[in-house]
């Protein structure tokens, strides 16, 4: 049977691989968080708990990077997967990513006002959180000052928003539609995605990344493009991840 001819999927069918890549993706990190969320609140209020990103995995410093790098790249090839299931499903993935259209300019003038848009509000979120105890202390990263730092924060902000947008995003609103659920059902259930594994800081960062998600979700509803959402994502953790490592001691954070 030619490719031609290959009978479309059902709704079934795509049910499931759905389920399968989020399973194998941000799926799963969402149960996981879910538990880190259940450890942190019964160990103790969340305001004294802490949620490390980016965390050395060895005191030996290019077995660390070893990992570091090793971490990126696997953490991508669900990336792949979703984008490999989408094209031979019949989708152009340019078209899904939304590349082409409008050029890389117009994507990043986009993307930096998405930023602005999200990061001043979530940041207060972030102290709100903090104060009425809902939010862990985040720690941006947890490596040492080695010369490779800064460069593979700026390669796990982009994997994290190269990650992120195609799978909760890209490919998930995409075969949602597919399956037949309406506007709101598809961007809401993105948006609950997002949050769902950001749990592991709290529920006030659960919270904020909804808040995230429905904008990010309606902008992909509205214009069909993922690549200003890489950009706005990779801006955003770019900031925390890297300001947080060059000024943590001047600021005298933990």
């Amino acid at each position: 049977m030619t490719s031609e001819t290959r009978p479309a999927p059902t709704r079934r069918q795509l049910g499931i691989e759905v389920w399968i890549v989020l399973g194998l993706s941000l799926g799963q990190s969402g149960v996981y968080a879910l538990v880190s969320l259940v450890a942190k609140l019964t160990a103790g209020p969340l305001r004294d708990q802490t949620a490390t990103l980016n965390a050395s995995r060895s005191s030996r410093e290019y077995l660390d990077l070893t990992y570091q790098l090793l971490g990126i790249g696997f953490a991508l090839v669900p990336v792949v997967l979703a984008l490999f299931l989408l094209h031979t499903g019949g989708h152009r993935i340019r078209q899904v990513l939304g590349l082409g259209r409008g050029g890389r300019g117009r994507a990043t003038l986009e993307g930096a006002g998405l930023a602005a848009l999200i990061g001043l509000p979530g940041l207060a979120l972030y102290f709100v959180g903090r104060a009425i105890g809902i939010t862990a202390t985040v720690v941006p990263s947890g490596l040492d000052a080695y010369w490779w730092t800064v460069p593979v924060l700026v390669v796990s902000a982009l994997q994290n928003a190269v990650l992120e947008e195609v799978v909760v995003v890209g490919y998930l609103m995409t075969r949602l539609r597919q399956i037949g659920w309406s506007p709101v059902a598809t961007i809401v259930t993105s948006a609950l995605v997002r949050g769902s594994y950001h749990l592991y800081q709290g529920i006030g960062a659960g919270i904020g990344n909804v808040v995230m998600g429905l904008v990010f979700g309606y902008f992909y509803h509205r214009f069909g493009r993922v690549l200003p959402l890489v950009v706005a994502h990779t801006i955003l953790d770019v900031v925390a991840f890297v300001g947080y490592a060059l000024f943590k001691d001047l600021l005298g954070l933990p």
